[in-house]
């Protein structure tokens, strides 16, 4: 082989030994280098601090071993803290959530130990109404393109402050938001929260359309806040999302709530549960 030829081939060498990573969801896999990876959309100024040390990178900030222990296990048996925490940091900017280690749930669940038993429908209902920050809303639009169809909008919510659930759910809304137009002519709507939004089911591996990924329907009557509840409803929402208070007051923001007409559950395998409003309310997420 002539020297005019050497660094040609040892370039194309290197890349047959190479191996890249396709990101999905907060967990990366190994890909061979002939795949074609579509997942990734990083852009030009973000990839390049990617790819220092790619491996080390994507082990460090959501090792697989977080789901089952602390620790990543080498050939050999011999465990591997991760070394650096500014990796971590540097991948937390690209995903909306960090993959850790969660407790599992026990038959005395409570909110540092997981969900209640899928058994106890009333409770786990309470449980995903209580613990979730978010949840979809859906309504009847009054939209011109597509009046008198379903609308599905993301609203903050609350039932209370963390150490006093209500089951009760209120919002945060302004009279500039779509959702609001369309409740102002049928104020009749449904909010679905999802298990998925927390971290059991990641830790559980199980799909957000898996039934053992609890689901949660609140359907009834969106109103306005009354007068004597304002001062409740305010703690509920502020203390829970504080940069809420500093919304611009141009918008005239005002509370609402959902007066339920029926609680739909779907936790595990066999069919959905109504729970009864009043077994709804008698029960606790703690």
């Amino acid at each position: 082989m002539t020297a005019r030829y050497f660094p040609l081939a040892l370039f194309a060498s290197v890349l047959c030994l190479c191996r890249s990573y396709t990101l999905r969801s907060s967990v990366s896999w190994v890909v061979s280098s002939s795949d074609v990876v579509e997942d990734a959309d990083l852009s030009e100024e973000v990839a390049p601090a990617l790819l220092v040390d790619g491996a080390g990178l994507w082990k460090q900030a959501y090792p697989s071993s977080n789901v089952l222990g602390d620790s990543e296990e080498r050939p050999g048996g011999e465990l591997v803290k991760p070394e650096d925490d500014n990796v971590a940091q540097l991948s937390s900017r690209l995903f909306s959530y960090r993959l850790e280690k969660v407790k599992t749930s026990t038959s005395s669940s409570t909110s540092s130990s997981g969900p209640p038993p899928h058994q106890e429908t009333a409770r786990t209902a309470r449980y995903i109404a209580h613990y979730s920050d978010w949840g979809h809303l859906a309504t009847i639009s009054t939209q011109d393109k597509i009046k008198g169809l379903p609308f599905g909008n993301i609203f903050s919510v609350s039932d209370g402050p963390l150490d006093n659930s209500t089951g009760v759910i209120y919002f945060y809304v302004t009279p500039m938001d779509n959702t609001v137009s369309d409740l102002t002519n049928n104020p009749y709507a449904s909010l679905t929260f999802s298990e998925a939004e927390g971290e059991f089911c990641r830790q559980m591996v199980y799909d957000p359309e898996d039934p053992r990924c609890a689901r949660l329907t609140l359907t009834g009557k969106m109103v306005e806040v009354a007068p004597e509840e304002l001062v409740f409803a305010k703690e509920a929402m502020f203390s829970r999302h504080p940069v809420m208070a500093k919304w611009p007051v141009g918008h005239k923001w005002f509370f609402m709530k959902l007066e339920l007409v029926q609680v739909w559950l779907q936790d595990w395998i066999g069919g959905v549960s109504l729970i009864p409003l009043e077994d709804y309310f008698k029960a606790t997420p703690f």
